[in-house]
C-alpha cells in the first residue's frame, strides 16, 4: 500500500496494494511529479522582496544598475529589504547591471560561464534562471553551452581548453572547496595569478548567492 502526504500534512492513502508492481510503480512516478509540480507552483517567497514599485532612494539606486522600463529581479529587491546593505553594494560597485564584481577585467563569455557553472553546481535555479532570460546568450555563450553546463559530464567538443580549464577550477572549488595541483597547473596554462584569484572570488560570491536564494526563496523572473 502506497501512502502520500498531501499538502496539509495528512496522509492519504493512493494506491492499493492488489495493483501490479507495473501500475505501483508508474503510480509513484506519477505521485512524485505531482508533488514536485505541486509544490513549486505553490512556494511563496519566504522572505518577501519589497514592492517593485520602488520608492526612494531605492528607486534612484536600482535605476544606477537597471533602465527604468525593466522590472528589477525578485532577488534584488529581497535583498534591498536590508536597504542600507543594498544601497552600499551598489555604491561599492559590487552589484552592477550583469551581476556581482563586474570590473570588465574578466572576458564576459568567460564570467557567464563562471556563473552559470557555479549556479548549477550550488542548485541554484533562480539565479541560472535569472541570467539565462536576460544576458548569458549576449555574453557569448550558445544553447546548446548553456544546456552543458548542467551536466556532470562534459561535452567537451563545444568548449576550448581554457573553458574547460575553468569549468573544472569551478567544479573542485564548489564540490570541494579545494583545487588539485593537476587543475590549478591547467587553469594557469590560460589565465595568470591575479586573473585566478578574481575568477575564484566571483565563484565565491555566487555561491553565497545560492545561500540568499535557499534562505529567502525569491520566485523565478519572468523576463520572456
Amino acid at each position: 500500500m502506497l501512502r502520500y502526504m498531501n499538502s496539509s500534512n495528512r496522509e492519504v492513502e493512493l494506491v492499493g496494494k492488489n495493483l501490479s508492481p507495473t501500475i505501483n510503480r508508474l503510480a509513484i512516478f506519477l505521485l512524485k511529479l505531482f508533488k514536485v509540480e505541486n509544490t513549486m507552483n505553490a512556494i511563496e517567497p519566504r522572505i518577501q522582496p519589497v514592492d517593485i514599485k520602488l520608492e526612494e532612494p531605492l528607486k534612484s539606486k536600482m535605476a544606477e544598475i537597471f533602465p527604468a522600463e525593466m522590472p528589477s529581479p525578485a532577488l534584488y529587491r529581497t535583498i534591498a529589504r536590508n536597504e542600507s546593505l543594498f544601497i552600499e553594494m551598489i555604491d561599492a560597485k559590487l552589484i552592477g547591471p550583469t551581476g556581482l564584481l563586474d570590473r570588465k577585467t574578466v572576458p564576459p563569455k568567460v564570467r557567464e560561464l563562471l556563473i552559470l557553472r557555479t549556479c548549477a553546481l550550488t542548485r541554484n535555479e533562480y539565479e541560472f534562471n535569472l541570467h539565462v532570460q536576460t544576458i548569458s546568450e549576449a555574453m557569448g555563450l550558445s544553447k546548446e553551452q548553456i544546456d552543458d553546463l548542467k551536466s556532470e559530464n562534459l561535452t567537451e567538443h563545444i568548449w576550448c581548453e581554457s573553458e574547460i580549464s575553468l569549468i573544472h577550477l569551478v567544479d573542485g572549488l564548489v564540490k570541494d572547496i579545494d583545487v588539485q595541483q593537476i587543475i590549478f597547473e591547467n587553469a594557469l596554462k590560460h589565465f595568470d595569478e591575479s586573473e585566478l584569484i578574481e575568477l575564484t572570488l566571483l565563484v565565491g560570491l555566487y555561491t553565497s548567492v545560492a545561500m540568499v536564494v535557499a534562505l529567502a526563496k525569491p520566485k523565478l523572473d519572468k523576463y520572456r
